[in-house]
């Protein structure tokens, strides 16, 4: 299988599984618990059809949205992700390119393994910066600092990891940064040589975001230690309102699910929410962002910037968040599987064939614009 012959998100998933060791594909892959609510992001999606106008002259379409001050080519943006060199040597190089070059929003996250500063310097799009609550407040100072010194449009905190969900997958291999694989681990970089060979001879691969606060040398630190020792559980309302208060921009809290918490948002000056359940990695059994995109759009919609993100893999799937309240649709996995299998030629085919199908289904609905999606054109079975 080649790069080729990917058409869709599953061929992409499928040529990044034979193509990464099993043990950051699992990374990818994986999600808490049973993964239930992996699963329940993408259903979610299939329980509403859509209803198409015809006879509207639809010969171009505009596709474009203006959110939290930022004007996207696409209404979808490239979600902020961690660990993204390991997937692939180019890394967020190669996301933030491609993103680019649709025009649209681009997503540093504090668990980058390219500096923001690099980012913001090569790429003229519009980017977001994404950061976790430390204990160290002045740790959680420091980063929105740098991240203003290098010109970041959107600072996002994410509210939905004060400590690590149960992924199974990563406690079977024994997945761990810096690595520390247990003997099933091993055996599976073993099978996938060439992942090594670039892993081993590209830029020795680290968290330039973190670089000066967290020392990794000394042993494993996993993803789930990182967010059980260094996060601060209590951190509430009042907390992330001073935060909100000293940038003073463009300020969105990703993992918000309830009606009452898009209220709080609102409340404390926020400019934007994404609706996520961190892609099914936290809290197995929650909610799945489409299904509750009405009730909080309902609520806030008229007030602060409402997106979401989980279980995006179509251009349908985009066209039903916006026409239930969204402004825009984060992506995440469905970049990440390209990058993995091919680096950035592999997002930037991913990217542009979501834009296509976008394009394409909203000519089949007979909308010229994002703006004319309604629910009009949505039947719940």
């Amino acid at each position: 299988m080649r790069l080729g012959d990917c058409h869709n998100f599953h061929d992409f998933r499928t040529l990044a599984k034979r193509r990464l060791p099993g043990p950051i594909f699992n990374y990818i892959d994986g999600a808490a618990d049973d993964e239930v609510t992996l699963r329940r992001n993408t259903e979610s999606f299939e329980c509403c059809d859509l209803v198409p106008n015809v006879l509207r002259g639809v010969s171009s379409v505009d596709m474009s949205v203006t959110v939290m001050g930022q004007k996207l080519a696409t209404p979808f943006y490239c979600s902020p992700t961690a660990l993204q060199r390991l997937f692939h040597h180019q890394g967020e190089n190669a996301v933030a390119a491609a993103a680019s070059s649709l025009g649209t929003m681009f997503g540093v996250s504090s668990l980058g393994t390219v500096s923001l500063e690099e980012i913001r310097k090569k790429y003229p799009g519009p980017q977001v910066y994404q950061f976790y609550f430390h204990r160290d407040r002045g740790l959680n100072r420091a980063m929105m600092e740098r991240a203003k010194d290098a010109g970041v449009n959107v600072m996002m905190l994410t509210v939905d990891s004060i400590t690590g969900g149960n992924r199974e997958r990563d406690l079977r291999t024994g997945f761990s940064i810096p690595f520390k694989l247990n003997l099933a681990g091993i055996t599976q970089f073993a099978i996938k040589p060439t992942w090594a060979l670039n892993y081993l001879t590209h830029e020795k691969f680290r968290l330039p975001q973190l670089d000066e606060h967290v020392d990794m040398s000394g042993g494993a630190m996993s993803i789930g230690k990182y967010f059980t020792e260094m996060l601060d559980p209590s951190m509430n309302w009042n907390d992330v309102a001073e935060m909100v208060k000293h940038w003073n921009g463009q300020f969105c809290l990703k993992g918000i699910m309830s009606v009452e918490d898009a209220k709080r948002a609102v409340d404390i000056g926020c400019t934007g929410i994404v609706l996520s359940n961190h892609g099914g990695r936290q809290l197995d059994g929650s909610r799945s962002a489409f299904d509750q995109l009405a009730e909080i759009a309902d609520a806030v919609g008229d007030r602060i910037d409402v997106m979401m993100d989980g279980g995006i893999q179509r251009g349908t799937h985009v066209l039903k968040a916006l026409s239930l309240g969204a402004k825009a649709v984060g992506i995440g996995r469905f970049y990440l599987y390209p990058l993995a299998a091919a680096g950035q030629p592999g997002v930037e085919r991913a990217l542009r064939h979501l834009r296509t199908e976008i394009e394409r289904d909203m000519k089949l609905m007979g909308c010229t614009s994002v703006s004319e999606l309604s629910r009009a054109n949505l039947r719940f079975r």
